[in-house]
């Protein structure tokens, strides 16, 4: 980004990118996104009740069908997929790490936008967050040489950043109803603003990286991972539409905080970062584009309906 804007010759131009490089879009964009997870999870606790998170995962066969979808389904096709098709090394390193890293942190938002179901998304991040933590220190050695990494590197986040600010939302939600009621909009809001700082952010810092993959074909294949991932979950959603689209847009979004970790600590190859970060911004388009075209008019519901309990 630096780059294309010292190339064009423009005093407006030239001043903004005087503004570019006094920013340290690292840095914004670390706290961005500290201050979304935090922010968006409170407002979730504040929105929600104990019961209302625990009752979908009373259904045993959603929850079944969310573990198959994300520790099953989806690196099983990308394990194949990368047997047949030609990719570098640090494309296939990227792809296979995304495909094991299940539980975005940023589930809540995504069920938001498509109209998904808040309590299902608010249960399922606990529970995808914790099976990767299991899941990827003993599938990833065996599929990557070299890889190492202990269960509780990948369950931190969840303890410390995820589960804190939920529990209080919680908390606040149980004594003070009232106060919750006021405070959950204004929480949404800023949530939103960090989301699109930090969003704007990581374009910015990856844009050259975007457009090196824009280049070599490869965000056709990222766009087919997401397309795929989401369909997989969307088809195990169960029948209602909207843990079918929770499911869905969670089983496309990876957990890119463990991937990122998981290719920071073994891999020096600033590619295999690049990958990561891209398909987890280009997600973000797609889910635009679904929440559009959806046709779930409603707005994000916090209850998994009896039929959803009864039929799955």
């Amino acid at each position: 980004m630096h780059e294309l804007l010292s190339s064009i010759d423009s005093p407006l131009i030239q001043q903004l990118d005087f503004y570019f490089h006094k920013i340290d879009f690292t840095l914004l964009n670390r706290l961005s996104f500290l201050l979304f997870i935090l922010a968006m999870l409170l407002s979730t606790g504040l929105s929600l009740t104990v019961p209302q998170i625990l009752e979908p995962l009373r259904n045993w066969r959603l929850v079944i069908c969310s573990l198959v979808a994300n520790f099953v389904i989806v690196p099983l096709l990308v394990f194949l997929a990368l047997q047949f098709v030609t990719v570098s090394e640090p494309i296939k390193i990227g792809f296979t790490i995304l495909a094991v890293a299940a539980g975005p942190p940023v589930l809540p938002k995504l069920a938001q936008i498509v109209n998904g179901n808040l309590a299902f998304a608010a249960g399922l991040l606990m529970i995808l967050m914790l099976g990767s933590s299991i899941f990827m220190p003993i599938v990833l050695p065996l599929v990557l040489d070299g890889v190492q990494i202990s269960p509780w590197q990948v369950a931190k986040p969840l303890f410390i950043s995820l589960l804190p600010p939920l529990a209080i939302g919680l908390f606040i939600r149980s004594r003070f109803e009232a106060i919750a009621t006021v405070v959950a909009p204004f929480l949404r809001r800023v949530a939103n603003f960090a989301f699109i700082s930090g969003i704007g952010s990581a374009f910015i810092l990856q844009f050259n990286s975007l457009i090196e993959l824009v280049k070599s074909g490869m965000v056709f294949a990222i766009a087919i991972f997401i397309i795929v991932a989401f369909a997989v979950g969307y088809l195990l959603g169960g029948p209602n539409l909207d843990t079918r689209l929770t499911l869905g847009v969670g089983t496309a979004q990876r957990n890119i905080a463990g991937a990122l970790l998981v290719a920071g600590t073994n891999f020096n190859d600033p590619a295999i970062i690049s990958v990561i970060v891209v398909t987890s911004l280009s997600l973000f388009v797609v889910i635009r584009l679904i929440a559009r075209f959806s046709i779930n008019p409603k707005a994000p519901s916090t209850e998994v309906s009896t039929t959803s309990l009864n039929t799955q």
